[in-house]
């Protein structure tokens, strides 16, 4: 073990943040280290909120005063001192943005080579780099403005043609009796304002419609003076789609708006002359619309001296990609529908091809999203990362990520006020000879269930979506079903064709990681629905009206307007966001700050973990019982003030599910429900899928952890590999009998696994 720190060490000395207790720990430099234990005992506060912060603060602090304005503000981590601290690289599973503009090739820096690469080789000579952005005016498709689609308004959802103007016939939102939109239309002087749409003529009709801007001649005197006609359709296409206004809006324009691929340049984004140049007799969107793999056969037929240099910086920027498994994905993929796991591998492969050196990388779980096969990739990653001379500091909680630390830091005991202390440190093995609850949990092989009888079963047949080709399957219910296979297989298509085929016939609840969003305001205070109760409690104590401890309302900060943080928008990078200066990310202001309820303020009350909170709330049912479901499924830790916007996947899942603990006869839609849970945790959650399942229920959950798997009654396995390589049923069966099957990565898996963590 003394090894591991000849080359040095991070030391730090009397950290107290958050729920630490004054730790002091030694962390080899040039080495991996893994930081295990249970959710909320206080890992993160160690390695992000005190070594990342001090090391992000510290890094600012360099820049010029004028500089640091423009950079994200770090408070001062609760922590006596830190020696030989490297800059920190914070490789966190945060979702890319879902800017229209933005794909895997734009954010990787692929993109700008490819067109550089077009400029000089491609055939015929139509321009510059420029000329193939379709984000600039010289590239981009003249209709669609770069963006390969276009947004088509559905008319008939936007009039009620048996009403008249006066009654309201613009049905769409915004455009209703006594708004300023309304008038542009009935102070015109074009209508009859009392006459039904049913009877205009087809030249009235489309006056009101489709009418460019335009002067009103001879206007009546309410029109204003400078006031522009308009039809409704162009109105809306200019003022409201695209716009900030869209954003309150989302619901109502969904139900009028179809996208459809852009009828000029038929998805390519850019204009004719762009897609012109040729190489090999693909164009530049040609080329994009391949997976990486097969872009790789595209840039080694290209044998033109010119090209060199960009084909071998380009080729060494995709095989990244493909070593770390994401070979499946097309240079064209909107980064918005990436999954968390796949945003955090590609900026892992970003990393690796950085001549940067003696920096501390920190990642917060690199396994999640990750099929067990491909979990060597991420693994041989991280030790490429390492040996180019870097520090690996990890947060995990699958067992065979935890294999690969050179060195083991677990922190407990218990979540909340009562972890925050190391509990083990040291070399793999010596963990494994450990008595840590770590250690403990991995002592437990996988062990397969007896399975139970399906009551019916769901008939998929023959599915063509996206990369399933004439899929057919059953689907048991009455029993835990789980689906499978590497990521980009096809598991969330299936289930997304099954939701179609369920919909018809069945009820059910959709916990999928996409069916439950979360703002900078949403709470798991509003989201259980208990803020409002809380609210009541500290009115009635204090004998004052309950607005004033509502933070959307007159309790709110007035800086930050209850948001707790300040965001500065920065154009073209993205917004800055700090902690409020005034109250300190507690939301409220002074007088509302002044009030208590048994002998704690509001922001004190809400900044209660749920395990406290429901022995503070014993004697209020209405609140004790939400938050005991909460205990339930493995959230004990959160606090009720914790904003939405910051739960991973899994976490947003289970709170969902803490919601809908009590219902029979349904059927569950999870989808790696398990993301962020210690072994510990996530055997409790399977004990409630099978109280669930006894229950009458049908669970169908997308998981990729083994114990989960083993314990279900069916395994559906997608593969073999991903994209186009995927997109079919590998095996179905009973997950004991999977062992057996050659085809199946997850049998292979499972059959491996008891080896692999064996000390």
């Amino acid at each position: 073990m003394t090894d591991l720190f000849e080359k040095g060490s991070i030391d730090v000395k009397n950290a107290y943040q958050n729920n630490l207790k004054n730790v002091s720990i030694r962390i080899p430099k040039y080495a991996i280290t893994a930081f295990v234990g249970l959710s909320g005992a206080g890992k993160s506060s160690l390695v992000f909120d005190t070594i990342a912060a001090s090391s992000r603060k510290e890094l600012n602090e360099t820049f010029p005063s004028f500089t640091q304005q423009y950079l994200p503000k770090y408070g001062q981590p609760h922590v006596q001192e830190i020696d030989h601290l490297p800059v920190a690289i914070v490789v966190d599973q945060k979702r890319m943005g879902s800017n229209a503009r933005s794909t895997l090739a734009t954010y990787t820096g692929i993109y700008s080579l490819l067109r550089l690469l077009f400029s000089r080789v491609g055939k015929p000579w139509v321009g510059y780099s420029d000329t193939f952005s379709f984000n600039l005016p010289q590239g981009m498709c003249p209709k669609c403005q770069g963006l390969g689609y276009v947004d088509d308004l559905n008319v008939k959802k936007l009039i009620d043609p048996d009403k008249s103007l006066n009654e309201g016939a613009i049905t769409f939102v915004s455009f209703g009796p006594d708004t300023w939109r309304w008038r542009r239309y009935v102070d015109s002087g074009l209508f009859d304002n009392n006459k039904p749409l049913k009877n205009f003529t087809k030249e009235e009709m489309d006056l009101l419609l489709y009418a460019p801007q335009q002067q009103i001649k001879n206007a009546p005197s309410k029109w204003p003076r400078t006031a522009l006609y308009e039809g409704v359709v162009p109105r809306i296409k200019r003022s409201i789609l695209g716009k900030k206004e869209a954003e309150h809006h989302k619901e109502a324009i969904s139900k009028v708006v179809k996208r459809i691929e852009c009828p000029e340049c038929l998805g390519a984004r850019l204009n004719q002359d762009a897609l012109k140049c040729k190489i090999n007799g693909l164009n530049i969107a040609d080329v994009s619309n391949l997976d990486l793999i097969h872009v790789i056969q595209f840039l080694n037929q290209i044998d033109d001296k010119l090209a060199s240099e960009v084909t071998r910086e380009l080729k060494v920027k995709i095989q990244s990609l493909i070593d770390i498994g994401l070979g499946y994905l097309t240079l064209n993929r909107d980064t918005g529908t990436l999954s968390g796991g796949e945003s955090q591998r590609i900026k892992i492969a970003k990393f690796l091809t950085s001549s940067l050196v003696d920096l501390v990388y920190i990642l917060d779980e690199p396994s999640v999203g990750l099929h067990p096969s491909d979990i060597k990739l991420i693994k041989n990653a991280l030790i490429k990362l390492k040996d180019k001379g870097n520090t690996i500091l990890i947060v995990e909680h699958n067992p065979e990520m935890i294999t690969l630390a050179d060195y083991v830091v677990e922190i407990g005991p218990t979540p909340g006020e009562k972890g925050g202390e190391i509990t083990f440190e040291g070399d793999y093995q010596s963990l494994r000879q450990s008595d840590t609850l770590t250690n403990r949990w991995l002592n437990h092989e996988l062990e397969f269930r007896s399975v139970r009888k399906p009551s019916k079963e769901i008939v998929l047949a023959d599915i063509n979506l996206h990369n399933l080709k004439n899929v057919s399957v059953k689907i048991p219910l009455g029993i835990e079903t789980v689906i499978s296979g590497v990521a980009g297989s096809g598991k969330s298509t299936l289930v997304a064709a099954l939701k179609e085929t369920v919909s018809e016939h069945y009820d059910y609840i959709d916990m999928t990681q996409k069916s439950i969003t979360g703002n900078i305001r949403s709470t798991v205070a509003t989201y259980l629905g208990i803020l409002d109760p809380i609210r009541k409690l500290f009115g009635k104590t204090n004998h004052v009206s309950t607005t004033l401890f509502s933070y959307n309302g007159k309790g709110a900060c007035p800086l930050c307007k209850g948001k707790g943080v300040t965001i500065t928008n920065m154009a073209f990078m993205d917004p800055i966001i700090q902690v409020c200066e005034q109250c300190h990310g507690m939301r409220y202001n002074d007088e509302a700050l002044s009030f208590q309820y048994h002998g704690k303020n509001i922001y004190e009350v809400l900044s209660n973990s749920i395990v406290k909170s429901i022995s503070f709330f014993e004697e209020i049912p209405e609140i004790a019982e939400k938050l005991k479901n909460m205990e339930q499924v493995g959230l004990s830790y959160l606090t009720l003030e914790q904003s939405l916007d910051t739960l991973s996947g899994g976490e947003l899942q289970r709170l969902k599910l803490a919601e809908e603990l009590h219902n029979e006869g349904e059927i569950y839609l999870l989808d790696e429900p398990t993301a962020g849970l210690h072994m510990q945790d996530v055997a409790k959650l399977t004990k409630l899928f099978d109280r669930l399942v006894s229950e009458g229920n049908s669970l169908i959950i997308i998981e990729h952890n083994l114990a989960v798997i083993s314990q279900a009654d069916w395994l559906i396995d997608m593969g073999p590999d991903a994209g186009i390589y995927g997109g079919k049923v590998v095996y179905e069966g009973t997950p004991k009998n999977s062992l057996n099957n050659t085809n199946s990565k997850t049998g292979r898996a499972l059959a491996q696994y008891n080896q692999i963590i064996r000390p």
